[in-house]
């Protein structure tokens, strides 16, 4: 099974974006993104095993070897610019991934964290060792429609082992300080997100070298992005310098 998900194939597009998802998330998250982004570039989402269309493959709860999967995977397309978007446990990923590309020199334009605190700022809550109904409570305050699928029993019991993988692989995760990032960033949050404000979001200034670098506040909680997602995307194509979209 391939790793990527790609609504539109755009062979002329002039750049490629990875789109990872967050904890519990697949490649659906993105799926109207590619209408919001133009001929310019081509949307390729991340589908991680264990869930939707890869449901019958081995669950990986291990970020660095997760990374090296898909900056593996990756390679055959590398073939023009790429950069990288992700969202919440997505960013972690995304930001492992960017560091292996590089290593393989072939770095990404930039790394858009959306959501995420830092790498080497993590919080110590272990949602993946709670009961079912503390994993649904830890998803219901985060916002998002996960929380709303898991109040159906049956689809209950097909997502929540995916679930309590990602956030054991978040809560397993240990920063390793090298190499150093050389990749310019920019950080996107929800102004009332409760785990990752302006402050903390500024700390991923700490993690690379590359300029330039932002921190972009939008209206809304953790999962900002679903009614920001024009804002978003904006800002996505202006700091890659890009045509908009239609």
């Amino acid at each position: 099974m391939t790793w990527f998900r790609c609504v539109e194939t755009r062979p002329w597009a002039s750049l490629r974006l990875f789109c990872l998802p967050h904890a519990g998330g697949s490649a659906v998250f993105y799926r109207t993104w590619a209408r919001e982004t133009g001929p310019a570039v081509e949307v390729q989402t991340v589908q991680y095993p264990g869930r939707a269309d890869r449901l019958s493959e081995p669950l990986v709860d291990d970020a660095h070897r997760l990374a090296r999967l898909i900056a593996s995977a990756m390679a055959p397309l590398m073939d023009r610019p790429a950069a990288l978007f992700g969202h919440s446990m997505g960013a972690l990923l995304a930001y492992e991934v960017a560091r292996l590309l590089e290593e393989r020199g072939t770095p990404p334009v930039h790394l858009f964290a959306s959501a995420a605190r830092p790498p080497h700022d993590r919080d110590d809550d272990r949602i993946s060792e709670r009961d079912d109904d503390g994993v649904v409570a830890a998803l219901e305050e985060l916002g998002g429609t996960d929380a709303e699928v898991l109040q159906d029993e049956e689809l209950r019991e097909l997502v929540l082992p995916y679930v309590r993988n990602d956030f054991r692989l978040l809560e397993r995760y240990e920063h390793r300080p090298e190499p150093r990032l050389k990749v310019p960033v920019t950080v996107l949050l929800g102004d009332s997100d409760p785990h990752v404000d302006a402050a903390v979001g500024a700390r991923w200034r700490e993690l690379t070298d590359g300029e330039p670098f932002a921190v972009r506040s939008y209206p809304g909680g953790h999962f900002y992005l679903v009614e920001r997602q024009s804002q978003v995307i904006a800002e996505i194509l202006r700091t890659l310098e890009v045509p908009a979209g239609p």
